[in-house]
């Protein structure tokens, strides 16, 4: 008799609501459904962090691409003169300047040395960390990591001042030591930094190679830890050598370690700039520029013209993204990404 009473009340109620008011979901449930339905939470819970991107990222990009295609100097910014349209007028100025060209090929013979030789250097340290103990481990690994987290500026004024031609202390120990070992330049007071972009190059790639090794061992020895034990102790019970261990067990395992060190260490040297400026007196010679430092030139000095500076930043973002492209597109299909 109950039952039949409260199904009653509950056909009326049905009826007072109207006809589809009784079976209709609230906007919150029909929302929570189709989000479930199409699997839509981890895009939902990436947006904040995609819009702060596009906040801080697109929007400046956007902003250097259109500047990129306009006159744009000091009278623009202060509105004092109009927008001036020019197409391409400051790619093909770019492409037609002999010091672009020379930049480029500072920037890219300096990444082809300095990226081995810092993927080297960082390997074989962190290889070093992985055979040591605990704490003689901690200890050679905090040495190293304040030379990772000396600040660039502070670690340029220093081999500034250890290859300085006034009494530098490179200088005066290649002066000390006998010729056929070094030569027979005369040291004493030989100046790195204006002797031509070979010298001061070289003295910019010890300082980055000295500044980045750190990562690149401590992400190594990070990336050994997580190797069975097991593959290594079958290897020696072979009687494989440290070298062979190395390219068949080490190398195999590790590729997307690697992978991912060698296109940061691609983008941290071509985006060399700080070294670069203080190693090389700062703008006084352009033949030691990079793409950095041309792109500072072209900028912002007086008369700044930052409609080619945007130019020249977005052919440099090309360029990186065209070498970044190229080795994962290479990676991917010797297996080393999935």
């Amino acid at each position: 008799m109950a039952d039949t009473i409260s199904g009653h009340a509950v056909a009326q109620a049905g009826r007072a609501l109207g006809p589809g008011r009784a079976g209709r979901k609230s906007p919150l449930t029909w929302t929570g459904e189709f989000v479930r339905r199409h699997r839509l939470a981890p895009y939902l819970l990436l947006t904040p962090a995609l819009a702060g991107i596009a906040l801080v990222l697109l929007w400046p990009l956007l902003q250097v691409a259109l500047y990129s295609f306009q006159n744009y100097g000091l009278g623009q910014v202060t509105g004092v003169l109009p927008t001036q349209w020019v197409g391409l007028s400051n790619f093909t100025a770019t492409f037609k300047d002999p010091e672009f060209w020379l930049s480029l090929r500072n920037t890219v013979l300096f990444a082809v040395v300095a990226v081995p030789a810092t993927l080297i250097v960082g390997t074989v340290v962190g290889l070093l960390l992985n055979r040591l103990g605990r704490k003689m481990a901690f200890f050679v690994s905090t040495s190293a990591i304040l030379a990772w987290a000396t600040p660039p500026v502070a670690g340029s004024v220093l081999f500034y001042w250890l290859f300085n031609p006034d009494g530098g202390l490179v200088d005066w120990t290649l002066s000390k030591m006998p010729h056929w070992l070094v030569g027979s330049t005369n040291w004493a007071g030989y100046n790195w930094t204006t002797n031509g972009a070979l010298q001061a190059y070289t003295v910019i790639a010890v300082l980055v190679v000295w500044q980045s090794f750190p990562f690149i061992g401590v992400a190594v020895l990070a990336g050994l830890k997580t190797i069975p034990a097991e593959l290594y102790e079958a290897a020696r019970v072979d009687g494989a050598s440290p070298w062979r261990v190395f390219w068949r067990i080490t190398f195999p395992l590790m590729k997307p370690i690697f992978l991912v060190l060698f296109l940061l260490s691609v983008i941290w040297d071509f985006n060399m700039f700080t070294q670069a400026y203080l190693i090389t007196g700062e703008l006084g010679n352009q033949n030691e520029y990079n793409l950095p430092l041309y792109i500072y030139d072209k900028a912002f000095t007086f008369p700044p013209s930052y409609g080619l500076g945007g130019a020249l930043a977005l052919i440099f973002a090309v360029i990186l993204l065209v070498v970044t492209a190229g080795y994962v597109r290479t990676s991917v299909r010797q297996g080393a990404l999935t």
